[in-house]
């Protein structure tokens, strides 16, 4: 097996090649001696997890090292318990590993990590301290974002290109002390759930026969296979959300305009109907708060004038109860079995939680601001799309294709029709916050998706993260420790479905429940626009009660 056997996007014979010299390109840089033994390769189970421990290319001491989260990470090198050059190193050799297993990387560049790494050291030796509170931390960055001298793309062959220089966030980042060492994949265009562009199909490391989630999931993949303890991820729709469940990771996606974006490479540039984010995904719930901080803290507004300032700070919950409202499906599609028990398990504990007060979260509109998320996605009707997949030569993936096709609509707005449309979206967020204040909730928890990670080119429903998107309102996710088990997560023997949809969906599992056996069953909570510190506070206490 080689590293194009996870089959990527195809087109006309000028696509074919170059995109074998890309797929070539990156194979190549994968040095021999991190290449796992064709006995392996031929032979790997479902389930690639155990690998990186038992293949024998990582010492005990990196694997030691690639177990440590990234706050962790920080602590130990702060004081002087870890080099930055160790810590690269083995990281870097596990994200290697990681690839041949799943795909996950575009950009492998360990040597340029390690000079960085050096230099963090010297100066930590001549200084004696620290550069910033990220000081040799390996930060995993998506494909899409621009690191100085890396290849990257919009997720089209015809968008290929070296950066010339790092963008906001990664500029923010190095000044930091983090050090980059590997870019990861991302779909054809960086709107579908599926992993799938010119450089491969990246596969769920739980279950190749299950998807990584997109559009971040290559980062997905690799923090799930400790490749990565925190990587860069955007969120348009609940890319950072969607990877991030079906891998069994942590992952925020913050209120827009609050990180850094600034210099990222996108297609079509200038949609603004529903602002992306970018935030972290990882392995800890102190992770994704100590990155925000840490970013907050090099106040990126000052850099970017569209960003608005926010505090991070986690507030004191403990002196009330915390009034979480519990939504188990969005009158559209209902959850699958294993999603539906982690949910039962989640309300079960938290109202024998005495710091909790449970409500019931009645869904306001959700498949009407679906549909218009769904239309600003595509308000030229798809064009741009078309017109970079004509330029490159490629084809469109089965669920590119779908999603242009997704809703009725998608069409070529004029500017009067655009106006009308971002109208109608302001009109229904306020709509939502006069809902959402009349139940009094603090934080709502729901599905992140309606299963666990979908089989390949079937993730055709993003309406349980979507949602938030139009309304801008930040969520995380979080394992709850759940996997899926067919002989607990039985077929009900009477269905009842809310939709055509849901009918569909619901048969993806009814017809073969074994396919997802294994896979991981993660949760996520929501709170309102500009709440994120009141959200990462939250799901602390929400995920300690569900996992105690």
């Amino acid at each position: 097996m080689t590293l194009t056997t996870f089959q990527g996007a195809t087109g006309n014979s000028s696509f074919t090649a170059k995109a074998k010299s890309v797929q070539e390109r990156l194979e190549s840089s994968i040095p021999d001696y991190l290449r796992l033994p064709a006995s392996i390769l031929k032979n790997l189970p479902l389930d690639v997890t155990g690998i990186p421990e038992s293949c024998g290319l990582l010492t005990s001491s990196e694997l030691a090292i690639t177990e440590l989260d990234a706050t962790t990470i920080c602590q130990r090198i702060a004081r002087g318990e870890l080099s930055s050059v160790e810590t690269v190193t083995a990281f870097g050799k596990r994200a290697a590993i990681a690839h041949q297993l799943t795909a996950c990387l575009t950009d492998f560049f360990l040597e340029e990590g390690i000079a960085q790494a050096q230099e963090l050291d010297a100066y930590y030796k001549r200084e004696g301290k620290v550069i910033g509170p990220l000081h040799g931390l390996p930060i995993s960055i998506k494909d899409f974002i621009p690191v100085k001298g890396r290849w990257l793309s919009a997720g089209f062959i015809g968008t290929l290109q070296v950066s010339e220089d790092d963008c906001d966030m990664t500029s923010i980042l190095r000044q930091l002390g983090a050090v980059f060492y590997v870019k990861t994949n991302q779909p054809q265009g960086k709107m579908t759930m599926e992993c799938h562009s010119f450089y491969a199909r990246t596969v769920n490391p739980y279950n190749s026969k299950l998807s990584s989630g997109g559009s971040s999931g290559g980062e997905g993949a690799l923090i799930a296979l400790k490749g990565s303890c925190i990587g860069v991820g955007t969120d348009v729709g609940g890319s950072i959300r969607g990877p991030s469940a079906f891998c069994g990771i942590y992952g925020i996606r913050p209120t827009s305009l609050t990180t850094p974006m600034g210099g990222y490479v996108s297609s079509p540039a200038g949609q603004d109907g529903v602002h992306g984010s970018t935030g972290p995904m990882c392995r800890s719930a102190q992770d994704m708060a100590m990155f925000l901080h840490a970013l907050s803290g090099a106040d990126p507004y000052l850099l970017d004038p569209s960003l608005m300032p926010l505090s991070f700070d986690l507030p004191d919950l403990t002196q009330r109860k915390l009034r979480v409202g519990i939504m188990v499906h969005d009158q559209w599609i209902t959850p699958h079995p294993p999603m539906l028990r982690a949910l039962r398990m989640a309300r079960e504990k938290l109202i024998a939680a005495p710091n909790v007060e449970v409500v019931e979260f009645e869904p306001y509109k959700h498949i009407y601001g679906y549909n218009l998320a769904v239309e600003m996605f595509f308000e030229d009707d798809g064009k741009t799309f078309g017109d970079m997949l004509e330029e490159g030569g490629e084809d469109a993936t089965p669920l590119t294709e779908w999603i242009i096709q997704a809703s009725p609509a998608i069409k070529d707005h004029d500017a009067i029709e655009m106006w009308n449309l971002h109208d109608k979206r302001d009109s229904f967020r306020r709509a939502y916050s006069d809902h959402w204040n009349r139940t009094g909730c603090d934080v709502v928890l729901c599905p992140p998706y309606p299963g666990v990670a979908s089989q390949h080119d079937t993730a055709k429903y993003w309406g349980y993260t979507t949602i938030w998107n139009v309304l801008d309102y930040p969520g995380t996710v979080f394992p709850t420790g759940l996997t899926a088990d067919p002989a607990i997560d039985v077929v009900p023997t009477s269905f009842i479905s809310m939709s055509d949809a849901d009918l569909e969906h619901h048969q993806l599992y009814a017809k073969d429940p074994q396919v997802y056996a294994g896979a991981p069953i993660a949760l996520q909570l929501v709170t309102k626009r500009f709440g994120d510190g009141f959200l990462l506070a939250a799901q602390r206490i929400v995920e300690e009660i569900i996992k105690n």
